[in-house]
């Protein structure tokens, strides 16, 4: 027969850094679109945007063993992009 070292699976999955950078931006991007596209920024949008830290932290925590110098750097520069994310589509907001 043949061994099950020839058809090991070696995918180890996504990277939580990558998993938890894509579900910033596209909380984010959501989020921006709902609740702050109008001149006015509601109040939900500071909810869900402090839920979003809440669920960063508990990650950043699991996982502390996958952040080392390298991706906590790699963290905070796409914090940094996410933060002019927002600011871009803010300026394409109409008036309510």
């Amino acid at each position: 027969m043949i061994p099950e070292e020839i058809f090991k699976r070696r995918h180890f999955g996504t990277p939580v850094l990558i998993t938890l950078i894509w579900t910033n931006y596209i909380v984010m991007i959501i989020n921006t679109y709902i609740f702050a596209m109008c001149t006015q920024i509601k109040w939900y949008f500071w909810v869900v945007l402090g839920l979003l830290a809440v669920y960063n932290f508990y990650q950043i925590n699991r996982n502390r063993e996958n952040f080392d110098r390298k991706n906590l750097l790699a963290y905070g520069i796409s914090l940094v992009l996410l933060l002019v994310v927002f600011f871009l589509l803010r300026t394409k907001a109409q008036p309510c």
